[in-house]
């Protein structure tokens, strides 16, 4: 925004930070917190606390001091922002994602060369887990975890060398001692569960194959009672959905069978979409983008979800998914797979609408990195880090709430 345009929305401003920063009980602190939101949505090239403040005209100690050894609670904050986003927005669905922060050094908290699909490669970054509410119209993050790979954690250090060299990295970022390496999938659940914490509970959850295709996560999503579409790789295994497992008997002695051993052996998603066949296929327009109605073939097959991990249902079958598979024409074979616990009569326009919903969220992506800064922070601190994404997250509520209920100011 330029100066006249955030002198023009100054009040909503001011109104939507009295409301968010309530839960700070010093005067000073809120004051802080509507000047780091300021600063956050002037125009300009950098958002980090330096050329901020100088854009701002005060002195960037203060910044600095709010986000890093101020005493406020980050999680109220969170709370109080993502009620307001589930309220504003209405969701359709959650969305599970990652972004990556790329670095030039070794010192910002949990930075390593590691997989980025922000890169497209493997990088020297950050890796920051969120979970967005959405729907095609709007979309805002309800809450942020940084992962820390084994390189920041002692317990996954080769030797006690490794693990003091690891522990003093840790103490310079004042990473909590509770905090260690835990695979994405596992942070995202905890920030379900968090959420759910504050009276908080998505419709449905949507993932991308990085977290689809993990078989801990879909158990863990169905142990919460929470429906998903999330994609897949096709070489996801499962039994057709008319297979029955054979009967067992258990003579009293030894471990107890598993109750669901199918007599045929699981066959990959991709094998099954193709042998039902091309002319399988169903059109199907999920919504209609800048260029037009999107448009596209998918098989939708029923499906009993095998691989080494299967989360059988109370009577030890295993349960009926849906298997939803993009095979555009003019493809030899399907291009992209879903899988769905949402009932089997689901319209297949509402399926593909869901499992094509993660897009808003790359737009969430650009405008939190290219217009607010989200990985704009140069600090090295833990509690630094996470409060910075939690005033990005706030400046991006505040422009989402402009553009959805007063689109001549957001203008």
């Amino acid at each position: 925004m330029t100066p006249e345009h955030l002198a023009h929305v100054r009040r909503q401003l001011e109104s939507f930070a009295a409301e968010m920063f309530a839960p700070l009980t010093r005067r000073d602190q809120r004051a802080k917190g509507l000047t780091y939101l300021r600063g956050l949505l002037l125009d300009g090239r950098r958002k980090s606390m330096q050329p901020m403040a100088e854009r701002l005209g005060i002195d960037h100690q203060g910044l600095q001091q709010f986000l890093t050894s101020s005493t406020w609670d980050l999680t109220r904050v969170r709370r109080h922002l993502a009620t307001r986003a589930i309220d504003t927005i209405a969701p359709e669905a959650w969305v599970i994602d990652d972004t990556g922060f790329p670095k030039d050094g070794i010192a910002s908290p949990g930075v390593a060369r590691q997989y980025s699909g922000t890169l497209g490669k493997v990088g020297n970054c950050q890796i920051g887990v969120s979970v967005h509410a959405v729907t095609d119209a709007a979309s805002c993050p309800l809450n942020w975890r940084l992962f820390l790979p084994p390189s920041w954690d002692p317990e996954q250090a080769p030797d006690e060398i490794a693990a003091e060299q690891i522990t003093a990295r840790r103490t310079r970022c004042a990473i909590p001692a509770d905090q260690g390496h835990r695979p994405k999938w596992q942070l995202a659940v905890e920030m379900l569960d968090e959420l759910a914490a504050w009276g908080l509970v998505p419709p449905l959850v949507v993932a991308d194959a990085a977290y689809g295709d993990n078989a801990r996560l879909r158990a863990a999503l169905a142990e919460r009672g929470l429906h998903y579409v999330v994609q897949v790789k096709g070489a996801v295994t499962a039994h057709h959905a008319t297979d029955e497992p054979d009967p067992v008997t258990y003579s009293g002695r030894g471990r107890p069978p598993r109750p669901h051993r199918y007599p045929n052996r699981p066959i990959s998603l991709r094998e099954h979409v193709l042998a039902a066949g091309r002319q399988t296929a169903i059109t199907v327009t999920w919504r209609t983008g800048s260029k037009g109605a999107m448009t596209s073939q998918f098989v939708i097959l029923p499906v009993r979800v095998a691989g080494r991990r299967p989360h059988p249902a109370g009577d030890g079958t295993l349960p009926v998914n849906v298997l939803i598979a993009q095979w555009p024409a003019g493809e030899t074979e399907p291009i992209k797979y879903w899988l769905t616990d949402l009932p089997a009569d689901t319209p297949p326009a509402t399926l593909i609408a869901l499992a094509k919903i993660r897009w808003r969220i790359e737009h969430d992506y650009r405008e939190l990195k290219t217009g607010l800064g989200l990985d704009h922070f140069e600090g090295r601190s833990w509690i630094g880090w996470h409060r910075h994404v939690t005033l990005v997250t706030a400046a991006h509520l505040f422009c989402t709430e402009l553009r959805l209920h007063d689109p001549k100011a957001a203008a």
